[in-house]
């Protein structure tokens, strides 16, 4: 009787996922690349096995060029601190949009505080997606970085990934895309981004039915191996001297400390589970959910919903508010249903100044949904609409 709508916060993991933790943990659990016994190697071979896994799943060719890090947030701020830092100067120009996570939002706006660069927002349209011809003025020939998301976590709006790359890339800019909520919904080929100029691609395992605490940075290998390192320590390192330290090759540059690969182990399985199911099924699966709640709720007379009305421009995300209900209210009596959904600003605070709503509510499918939980959410909401309606 469980409605889980919050699959754009975490997904639930399927049995092949938890398997694979399992089996790591029971016969293969060591310190890799350190010991030189068999165990550990077993334990080595699982995390460069999860690495190919994960690669082939992006399309990528060349595995070194996959960074392992805690997810999304991390891997961002990898990018802030290991390109930005050193490559930003006083009177260069930041650029991210309206529609961003504070994850690809505050870093970038406190690396370019901190090196006296200009921090610029590309605002929205009315339905809720970037406003091209704003974006386009404001990259010019100060542009260093241009950053934004595949897809908004908060609105499910699409961004067109190709164009926004041309844009930076023929004023020389970095381009950098926060993919958490667009590799577990699109198809997504690195060949074709490292094609329409993009520099580096960030994802989250939690969000594509992996393991909380992993996920990675697709990159050029130019660009990786022009950055800094954002930590020290463990199996990053070549050569540590009394005054000097050398780094080593990638991935392991920025991988330092003890590898989390029983996670890495678990991300492998999801990829290879949603390519079971491919991400074309996953995709047409999604917008045929979405275009049934956005009728149902639309169909609401006190519902306004946010962002594109059209279910292609959407991927697995309803926000709405509820005229007369806060959305904190309206998601305690859904969850009284076991209709479970995200009420609050969802780390998009600029976004929610735009919309000038304090917070919205949010409802997100993924291939375990269907259209009983769009139903039973419909159902719930107009409950609620009648018990504050008194």
């Amino acid at each position: 009787g469980l409605h889980y709508l919050d699959s754009a916060a975490t997904t639930q993991k399927p049995a092949a996922v938890l398997d694979a933790m399992r089996g790591y943990y029971e016969h293969d659990n060591a310190n890799p690349h350190r010991g030189a016994y068999a165990l550990s190697a077993r334990a080595t071979q699982r995390y460069h096995d999860a690495r190919e896994t994960v690669a082939r799943f992006f399309g990528v060719r060349d595995a070194s060029t996959i960074i392992f890090t805690r997810g999304t947030t991390e891997a961002i701020n990898l990018v802030a601190h290991g390109w930005g830092r050193p490559m930003l100067q006083p009177g260069d120009d930041v650029v991210v949009t309206g529609l961003e996570h504070h994850a690809n939002f505050v870093p970038w706006q406190q690396v370019a505080r901190d090196r006296g660069a200009r921090f610029l927002i590309a605002e929205l349209t009315a339905d809720g997606q970037v406003d091209l011809d704003h974006l386009q003025s404001l990259i010019g020939d100060r542009t260093r970085v241009v950053a934004f998301g595949h897809v908004s976590n908060a609105l499910g709006t699409i961004n067109p990934v190709a164009e926004i790359a041309a844009m930076a890339k023929r004023a020389g800019a970095l381009v950098v895309v926060d993919g958490a909520q667009g590799a577990p919904h699109l198809e997504v080929e690195w060949p074709s981004l490292d094609a329409a100029g993009v520099d580096l691609y960030a994802f989250s395992g939690h969000k594509m039915l992996g393991p909380m605490g992993i996920g990675g940075l697709l990159g050029r290998r130019s660009v990786l191996e022009a950055m800094s390192p954002y930590q020290t320590g463990g199996d990053m390192i070549d050569f540590v001297g009394d005054i000097e330290t050398t780094w080593n090759v990638l991935p392991h540059k920025f991988e330092a400390g003890t590898p989390n690969v029983a996670d890495a182990v678990g991300l492998g399985a999801a990829c290879d589970y949603l390519s079971r199911i491919g991400m074309a099924r996953v995709r047409a699966h999604e917008v045929a959910l979405i275009g049934q709640a956005l009728e149902r709720l639309a169909s609401i007379p006190e519902v306004r919903i946010h962002g594109p009305m059209d279910p292609a421009l959407r991927s697995g995300v309803v926000a709405f508010t509820v005229e007369g209900v806060h959305p904190h209210d309206l998601a305690t009596i859904l969850d009284d249903r076991n209709v479970c959904i995200r009420a609050g600003h969802h780390c998009a605070q600029p976004l929610m100044r735009r919309l000038q709503v304090p917070a919205t509510a949010r409802a997100s499918f993924y291939v375990y949904s269907d259209g009983d939980d769009v139903e039973a959410l419909a159902a719930g909401v107009e409950q609620a609409i009648t018990v504050f309606a008194g």
